[in-house]
């Protein structure tokens, strides 16, 4: 009996190491069957070149030599505007479906580098991974993981943060906490929506136009507010705005307007936490005033997010510039913890009455 215990221990560590092994050898085996299927052209990902000068070229050589790296060049797409060339920029997403493209590599000449926001606007949306050669960094700075291939550094361009893991628990989370709190706060729904009947001619909910993840539209849900055809024109919020009503300010104060967005939550046009969507008016213009503002929407929008609980609402440009770098640290930050964090600080936020 006295020698069980390290028996146990003994076994346990010759499972240990049998199952390290064993995972090894498995990957290592795994991974030699890919690339000699990928070798022999199995399993090839469709990719385009953007670009067709000699970096391009270089690149499109070493992709050529190196099969093993999974991709195959179907198409080079040029920058320039010339009307003649069949495969230009603008027609990149077009060229992208029809060729059922999944990697797009840039290799664009150092003179032509500032083309390379354009690049990443017109790819915005689709289906496909991004990589730039390093000349052109410093444009798309905080937004790159960086990856070799023989040697040759390529640049990934807003690369997924987030697991198919993790997103599909952030999913669930979204739908369980949203099905719960419509279910729990019925009996306050329906006092509110007596109030706001009582207290003021119009409806009940406030219907708004809003910009979604990768630009689509949809139409989000509030308790009204304000008094009823007060808004003529869009309008940046403000401190004791005489269009809100009594009842109205005291939801702003407990952010109790914006719960029936978890109707929104449920419909998947939102989540609990993200970047707050913006109207279509002012995603024009500040799409316009601010470099990278499309980044802020290549994730789906949230009723409430790090932004929000780090600044107050947007009064004018600046703070919109000051909410967006708290929006990009998100995006590139994201996880299950950072979530909680911010859901956390919202609930602190409620219950101090710090809404405006």
């Amino acid at each position: 009996m006295r020698n069980a215990p390290a028996i146990s221990r003994l076994f346990i560590l010759f499972y240990w190491i049998l199952m390290i092994v064993c995972v090894g050898t498995g990957r290592i085996i795994i991974r030699g069957i890919q690339r000699n299927l990928l070798e022999k052209g199995i399993g090839l990902r469709n990719t385009l070149i953007v670009g067709t000068g000699n970096r391009a070229n270089e690149l499109d050589s070493i992709v050529k030599t190196h099969k093993q790296l999974g991709y195959k060049i179907l198409k080079f797409i040029s920058i320039d505007s010339d009307r003649k060339n069949p495969d230009r920029l603008d027609e990149i997403a077009k060229i992208i479906k029809e060729n059922e493209i999944t990697e797009v590599l840039i290799a664009l000449e150092p003179n032509e580098k500032e083309k390379v926001i354009d690049v990443i606007k017109y790819c915005t949306g689709l289906n496909v991974n991004l990589k730039i050669l390093p000349d052109t960094y410093e444009i798309v700075s905080g937004m790159v993981r960086t990856n070799q291939i023989y040697g040759v550094p390529l640049i990934e361009v807003m690369p997924e943060i987030m697991s198919p893991a993790s997103k599909f628990v952030k999913r669930f989370l979204d739908i369980s906490i949203s099905v719960i709190t419509l279910i729990l706060l019925s009996p306050f729904f329906v006092i509110t929506a007596l109030l706001i009947k009582i207290t003021s001619k119009g409806k009940i909910f406030y219907i708004q136009e809003r910009v979604g993840k990768n630009g689509k539209l949809f139409n989000l849900y509030k308790f009204r507010s304000m008094y009823q055809d007060s808004e003529n024109a869009p309008e940046w919020a403000a401190i004791n705005d005489p269009r809100v009503t009594g009842i109205g300010r005291l939801m702003r104060k407990t952010h109790f307007d914006e719960f029936p967005q978890m109707i929104n939550v449920l419909k998947n046009e939102m989540s609990l936490v993200g970047p707050r969507p913006e109207r279509p008016y002012f995603v024009e213009m500040l799409k316009n005033e601010i470099p990278y503002y499309y980044k802020r929407m290549t994730v789906k929008p949230g009723i409430t997010g790090y932004a929000q609980v780090k600044h107050n609402y947007d009064k004018n440009l600046d703070d919109v510039k000051v909410k967006l770098n708290y929006d990009f640290y998100y995006i590139e930050n994201m996880s299950l913890r950072l979530d909680f964090k911010i859901l956390i600080n919202t609930i602190i936020i409620v219950i101090l009455l710090k809404g405006q």
